[in-house]
C-alpha cells in the first residue's frame, strides 16, 4: 500500500542537460517529488522500467528519437502503459498552449519555458489520485433476546 505523503517519482527525458537539471532541482525543492533525469531518448524506456515513475515529463524534439517514439515505447510496456506523460516543447508557444497547456489526442503539451508553479499544477492534475479506503463492512445486528416490542 502506497503512503499518501510519499514523494512522487518523476522521470524527465530531455536532451537539454541544463534544462532537465533545472527542472529536477526546482521540482525537488518543493519537497513533493523524487526526480530522475535521462538525457538520451534511446535510454528512456530502460530508465522508466528501472525507476518506475508516477509521471514522465518528455521533451518532444530530441536527436535520434522524438518524444512521440518514446511515448509509444512506454505505452507498449505493460508495466508502464498507464504512466501519465506530459510533453514539453519549444515548438508550441505559450500563447498557443496557454498556462494550462495544450491537449492534443489526449496528451498534454506544455510550452518551454514553463514556470515551476504551472508545471507542478499540471503534474498534480495528471498524477493518479490515491484510492479511497474501502468502507467498513456493516455491523451485524445484535442477537435477538426473544423480546418482542408490541404497540
Amino acid at each position: 500500500m502506497e503512503i499518501e505523503n510519499e514523494r512522487k517519482r518523476i522521470l524527465i527525458v530531455d536532451d537539454e542537460v541544463s534544462f532537465a537539471r533545472m527542472v529536477k532541482l526546482n521540482l525537488e525543492k518543493t519537497g513533493g517529488f523524487e526526480v530522475r533525469t535521462e538525457n538520451k531518448a534511446s535510454y528512456a524506456l530502460a530508465a522508466a522500467r528501472e525507476f518506475k515513475p508516477h509521471l514522465i515529463i518528455l521533451d518532444v524534439i530530441m536527436p535520434t528519437m522524438d518524444g512521440g517514439d518514446v511515448s509509444n515505447q512506454i505505452k507498449r510496456d505493460r508495466n508502464l502503459r498507464d504512466t501519465p506523460i506530459i510533453f514539453l516543447t519549444a515548438t508550441v508557444s505559450k500563447r498557443e498552449a496557454g498556462e494550462d497547456g495544450l491537449n492534443s489526442g489526449g496528451a498534454l503539451f506544455l510550452a518551454k519555458p514553463v514556470s515551476v508553479e504551472a508545471l507542478v499544477a499540471r503534474i498534480n492534475e495528471r498524477l493518479p489520485k490515491p484510492e479511497a479506503p474501502a468502507p467498513e463492512p456493516p455491523t451485524p445486528p445484535a442477537a435477538s433476546t426473544g423480546t418482542t416490542l408490541q404497540p
